[in-house]
Order: structure tokens, then sequence, then C-alpha cells
């Protein structure tokens, strides 16, 4: 079989394919064979079909079609291990059917065309001597302060209060009804809809409620009424109550303070398994610490990352690319699943073009990335140990216990994180980073970063803000 193959972009090889005469022949008897054993035909036992008939009742185009898909399947995989093709997925036919049809002679050769993904090639520049700047996470001085604070804060007592006006940092309970107070006559007077309540606790704070009616309700003394002028913001989530006027007629029931427990050893086993506040506090601090520690080392092999994106040239094929858009969009519905979302809501029939549209770029980058740190690993000759697969392997089966999982994609995975995790600290050891201030990288790049859309995103914050998670129960030494 004589194979012409020719490249094309895209990581595309086109292929010319000439079936010999002998094997279109073979082919054409043998559908003719078949049909012979399978055709019904009135007045003759199945096998038994004259040739001529069976042709005129069923059509040479029909027979002819038949044999075309028998030989475009198998020539087509004799053709790409003839050639030695690494082919991704399957493949696309460009010859037309009709073409085929017309040129396709039984004992005569049949020349047809087709495409197929390869794995395409990664022309990568001079990574060795990456020169970046990265972003330094620092530990603010009062992190650990202001985290004990808040736990204070929700460990809070409310205690009734008599004696003064309503403050901010109380609880309130009230009364309140709420009316529109529009120019529209069909709406002046009318009760705003889920605008009425009794004995509704609310916290007199930044953010929790309305703040006209916040604002309306410091000063005020138990069993007093108040009327308050409340505008509705004009981003309300509500958008029948967006930007219209209002009024709510408002009765303080009961002011509530908040009292705090001390901040002492009883505290800190109260919140944790920690006996001391001292040990709390040194927890508290390591905690923070390592999470800076985290941030920052993210911040530089991002860096690093996209120093040596710049430095890359790989043309996609589809394939691979729809690969990754698949992997993405199934990791987002079982993440939207754990967090218990309705799933089928958003992957829909119509939704999912759109969808994949919009993960396009993230997929695209995703395996630029992959596939530069691949190469780094490749000609560094980066190597894993069999002890180092197997522990991130069973440390990663434990994390996803009760679920199904394929040991051996899931040992494929781990092999090829650790070589890319390998491959980061080869540019890091080989190259200069430039710690700066968090914040400081360029006005461009943060907005990118802020306005970047994706259906999960991974949460970042400043070291004083983190979420820390006390042990609430003892642990073993």
């Amino acid at each position: 079989m004589k194979v012409t193959q020719e490249k094309l972009p895209a990581s595309q090889v086109a292929l010319e394919i000439e079936i010999p005469a002998e094997t279109t022949k073979q082919a054409y008897e043998k559908v003719l064979q078949n049909l012979s054993r399978t055709a019904r035909i009135p007045g003759f036992r199945p096998g038994k079909v004259p040739r001529q008939v069976l042709l005129q009742r069923l059509g040479s185009q029909q027979v002819k079609a038949a044999a075309i898909e028998e030989l475009l399947d198998s020539s087509l995989k004799q053709a790409i291990e003839q050639a030695q093709i690494e082919a991704l997925g399957n493949y696309n036919l460009t010859s037309t059917l009709e073409d085929l049809l017309s040129q396709f002679k039984p004992g005569e050769p049949l020349t047809f065309t087709a495409s197929v993904d390869v794995p395409p090639v990664v022309n990568l520049g001079e990574y060795n001597g990456l020169s970046v700047k990265a972003e330094e996470t620092k530990v603010e001085p009062d992190a650990v302060d202001n985290f004990l604070e808040q736990r204070r804060v929700d460990q809070a007592t409310l205690v009734p209060v008599e004696s003064r006006p309503a403050q901010m940092g109380d609880v309130v309970v009230v009364d309140y009804v709420g009316r529109f107070t529009s120019d529209s006559e069909e709406d002046e007077g009318s009760v705003i809809p889920n605008g009425e309540a009794k004995d509704f606790e609310i916290e007199l704070g930044e953010g929790k409620f309305l703040e006209d009616i916040l604002q309306g309700i410091v000063g005020m003394n138990p069993d007093q009424n108040k009327e308050v002028a409340v505008t509705f913001p004009e981003d309300y989530p509500l958008e029948d109550l967006a930007g219209k006027s209002s009024v709510f007629s408002i009765t303080l029931k009961e002011i509530k303070e908040k009292e705090l427990p001390e901040l002492d050893d009883d505290f800190a086993q109260e919140v944790s398994d920690k006996e001391t506040l001292a040990e709390l506090r040194e927890y508290l601090q390591q905690e923070f610490q390592e999470k800076a520690d985290q941030e920052t080392q993210a911040s530089k092999e991002e860096a690093l990352i996209n120093a040596l994106l710049e430095k890359v040239e790989v043309d996609l094929p589809e394939t691979l690319i729809d690969q990754e858009l698949q992997t993405i969009l199934t990791q987002t519905a079982i993440q939207m699943q754990q967090l218990g979302m309705d799933v089928k809501r958003l992957f829909t029939e119509e939704n999912l073009p759109q969808l994949r549209e919009r993960s396009r770029p993230d997929a695209i980058q995703s395996l630029r990335q992959s596939l530069a740190l691949k190469e780094v690993a490749k000609r560094e000759s980066l190597t894993l140990e069999d002890s180092e697969i197997e522990a991130k392997s069973q440390e990663l089966m434990k994390q996803l216990a009760g679920q199904e999982v394929d040991p051996d994609r899931l040992r494929e995975f781990v092999e090829s994180d650790l070589l890319k995790l390998k491959a980061i600290k080869c540019l890091e050891d080989h190259g200069t980073i430039e710690l700066v201030p968090k914040g400081t990288i360029t006005e461009e790049e943060t907005e990118a970063e802020d306005t970047a859309v994706t259906v999960t995103e991974l949460e970042t914050t400043d070291a004083a803000s983190q979420t820390i998670e006390v042990p609430a129960e003892p642990v073993s030494e």
C-alpha cells in the first residue's frame, strides 16, 4: 500500500493512501458474499441469490459504499502503522464519499485522503537563567491577635441591655414593616413583598443588613417605634426593589450586647485542642507562616511558568484541546456536585457549547504549560523513583476514599504531576527570582487576574485574613 504524508497546521498530518487493486477486489467480493448470505429475496434461499439479482435488488452503489467503508477503516489503520505515525484520536476523512463512489472499481487501485492529529512538537527556547519577579506574602504582625479576637466574637454571649440605646455592635430584636413611597400610584403605600417581620434579630454591623435600617436603629430604645426612610441600592439583588424608595416602620423590642470571653488558657481549650493560650498562639503563628510561605511559593512558580511560556511555541491539535476541555468540565461538574449544586441545570445541551467555548482559553493555557514543563523534564533527563510515585498515589487514594478511582490512571496523573514539579524546581534552581511586596506586581497583571472568570477559582487572601483551621480534638503526639 502506497502512503504519502504531509504536515499540516494544528499538529495534523495529511495522508494520501493508495489501496492496491487486489485489495479493492477482495473487499468487494467479501461484501457481496456477506450480502448474499444475509439478503432475504423472495424466490431464493439465503446464500443462493445470483450476483446479478443481488446487485439489481440492492443497487451497485450500496454494495460499493459498503466495500469502501470497510476499505477505509482497515487501510487507514494499516497506513498509520506502516508510516509509524503516533495518531491522536480518530481520523478525519477529507475525500468525499461521492468522489470515492465515482472512482471505485473492483480490481483497480483506490486513492483517498485523510488527516490525523499527532502529538505536537514543542519548540522551547533557552529556559535556564529565567529572571522573574514574584510577590512575597508576609504574615501581618497582628494576624494572630486579629484571628483570636474574631474567635472571641464568635464565642460571645448575648446579654440583654436596658440601660442605654442601641449602638453598633449590638444585636437587636425588632418588628418591622416596609412600604413603598415611590411616585407610582400603583406602588404607593403598598407593603414591600417579604418586607414584613416580627421578632426579627439583626446584628448592627457593617454589611449585616440594609445600611439605612442599621443607621435608623442606632440610638433607639426598647419599645420605641420609628419610621426610617430607605432607598434600595441600584445594584440590589432583587431587581423589583433596586433603586426604589420606601419607609420602614420599626419597633425595637430588645437590645443585646456581646460579652466576649476572656482571652486566657480556658479560652484556648474551648476553641482548640491546645492546653494554653501560649501554645495556641505558637500554633497559629506557625500556621499563618506556612500559608504565607505556600502563597509565596505559588507566586514564584506562577512567575517562572509565565516566563517559560514566553519561550515556547507549540501548535496544539484539536484532539488534545477537546480532551482538556472534557477534563475541565468534568472536574467542574464534580466540584459542583460536592457543593450540593444541581449539575444538570448548568450542563444542559443548550449550555454545553457556551461552556466549552468559555473554557477553551483555559484548556489551551493548561496544555501549553503542561507540554512546556514536560519538555523541560525531558531535556533535563528528570526521573522519578517508584517510591515517590507510590507515596503520592497512596496519599491521593486516602483523599479520594469512597470514590471510584482507576489506579492506573491515578498513577499516570501522579507521575506527570511530580515530573512537572521537578521541572519547576529546576527552573527555580537555575533562575533568578526577585521577591517584591505583595500587591506590587504591575497593575495590568493584577487586573487581569481580578477579571479572570472561571467556574471554580482558588481563593487567595492576605495572611492576616486567612482562615486557619484550629484542631478541635487533641492530636496524639
